[in-house]
């Protein structure tokens, strides 16, 4: 019947959101753990807007796991009350997901400039041996070396160990920062379009669904 292939149809997109939803956590977690990166959350001031934003995205994923969750049960009950609460919370992560994009991209510099003046403020006081850790973690991480790069390599001991040849080829730090930075923001920009088009197929099932379960309980 036409309920059933809506039903299956809801239910596609449901696993959908279920799967969007781990990607959105996988790549908080990733940015988090990630080698390139988990060295910002180490730092003893963890104020800044890189550090907001991850835990936001760890928290949407799981928030849209669970979102998923209740509208699967909904399709499942044949509630038209969890279907309605399903596509009141989905309009509301998709809202916050188009703002939270703009949100970062308008941002994208600011997260990069405070990483570069992080990294400035701890190259400055290298001569400590916090600093110095701190230094040599980071530099690893990014495999990058001071703020000129391969030249600096000759000399200072924080930086990864290259060859002599190996060590005219490492980037700057600063450089370092902006590579990384962009080429993680392209990553989350596709899944976030993905995950916004399987928002917009969720609210519409969640309705004709919601639409159909009241006029077969009419016709009874």
């Amino acid at each position: 019947s036409g309920n059933c292939i809506i039903c299956l149809l809801f239910k596609e997109v449901y696993l959908s959101l279920q799967l969007a939803g781990t990607a959105v956590l996988a790549i908080g977690l990733w940015l988090r753990f990630d080698s390139q990166t988990k060295s910002i959350f180490d730092l003893e001031s963890n104020n800044t807007t890189f550090y907001t934003g991850v835990y936001i995205l760890i928290g949407a994923g799981a928030l849209m796991m669970l979102v998923g969750f209740l509208g699967c049960c909904g399709a499942l009950q044949e509630s038209q009350c969890m279907l309605g609460l399903f596509f009141i919370f989905l309009f509301v992560i998709f809202a916050l997901e188009i703002a939270a994009a703009i949100w970062g991209f308008a941002n994208k510099e600011k997260v990069i400039e405070e990483l570069k003046e992080f990294y400035m403020e701890t190259y400055e006081k290298r001569s400590q041996v916090t600093a110095r850790e701190t230094l040599k973690a980071f530099q690893l991480a990014l495999n990058c070396c001071g703020i000129t790069g391969g030249l600096e390599q000759q000399f200072m001991d924080t930086c990864p160990k290259k060859s002599f040849l190996e060590s005219f080829a490492v980037k700057s730090c600063p450089d370092a920062i902006d590579d990384v930075f962009n080429s993680k923001l392209n990553v989350i920009g596709a899944v976030g379009l993905g995950i916004a088009v399987i928002m917009i197929f969720g609210m519409i099932f969640s309705m004709v669904l919601c639409c159909a379960i009241r006029k077969n309980r009419e016709m009874v």
